[in-house]
């Protein structure tokens, strides 16, 4: 007779969402991580090898205070489907094709309709990353890694306009968090890193890539600090599936890191 072990909804979802990591297939170094974005439009990196290859760019000495600042994020109050499960910070910078990468005075987020049509055609404007994060060393250093790698793929290109967003999307037993409210999209700039940070408690968040016509290229699920997507915006369009709490009287949330990269010279600002 055949004997089954009982698991609970937490172990499954768990292991589902291993599986679905580990089916993807990843880029495990830097020139790795720029074939697959010139071949492909993107590139799944898990974390221990995307973190090898940042330490090449720059220290990360400050990880973990930049880890825990994703608990001072403040509440996204934009929303347009009235939920209250996101929230973020945001900062602005001069990226060169060489030479230092600078801050730029605070300003709003903007995208056209055309490309979110749910919060776009509005200036949104959001709290500032804190300074001494914006400045410290790992930050600095994931800047340096995609300067070098979307200039690289992009060599034309003289000067970078780099926004950078922290996001928490939280998950409560009466409202999921939904990582893209708007959909399967493209974010209207060249290229996109998605690092991310952390997840507690936290089931699904499933990313899947899709060519122009819609046909699916790729998915993988983030499931450990540093596990990364890395996007040409132009080729492919991206989306993440809603997150749900495995134990509703715990908190939960999935934060992560986005870092888009647009050509200075068709930036609006």
């Amino acid at each position: 007779m055949l004997k089954y072990t009982a698991i609970s909804i937490q172990q499954l979802a768990f292991w589902s969402v291993k599986i679905l990591a580990m089916s993807a297939q990843t880029s495990s170094s830097f020139d790795a991580i720029t074939n697959a974005v010139h071949t492909d439009g993107f590139s799944f990196v898990e974390g221990t090898a995307m973190r090898s290859i940042l330490e090449r760019f720059g220290a990360l000495t400050d990880w973990e205070a930049f880890g825990q600042s994703w608990g001072r994020l403040e509440l996204d109050t934009y929303m347009a489907d009235g939920g209250r499960y996101r929230r973020r910070r945001h900062a602005v910078f001069a990226a060169p094709a060489s030479g230092a990468i600078t801050r730029k005075p605070h300003q709003p987020h903007y995208q056209s309709l055309d490309y979110n049509p749910l919060h776009g055609g509005i200036e949104r404007w959001f709290e500032p990353i804190e300074p001494a994060l914006g400045s410290g060393a790992s930050l600095t250093t994931i800047l340096e890694f995609c300067r070098s790698t979307f200039s690289g793929l992009a060599p034309a290109i003289r000067a970078w306009h780099v926004e950078v967003h922290q996001f928490r999307i939280e998950a409560r037993p009466a409202e999921v968090g939904r990582p893209t409210p708007e959909g399967l999209h493209k974010d209207g700039v060249d290229y996109v890193l998605v690092l991310l940070i952390n997840r507690e408690n936290i089931a699904s968040g499933m990313t899947t890539i899709h060519a122009d016509g819609g046909h699916l290229l790729g998915q993988f699920t983030l499931t450990a600090p540093f596990d990364a997507a890395i996007v040409d915006d132009h080729r492919v369009a991206h989306g993440v599936t809603p997150v749900q709490a495995l134990d509703p009287s715990k908190p939960a949330h999935r934060d992560v890191l986005v870092v888009t990269f647009r050509d200075q010279a068709s930036t609006r600002g």
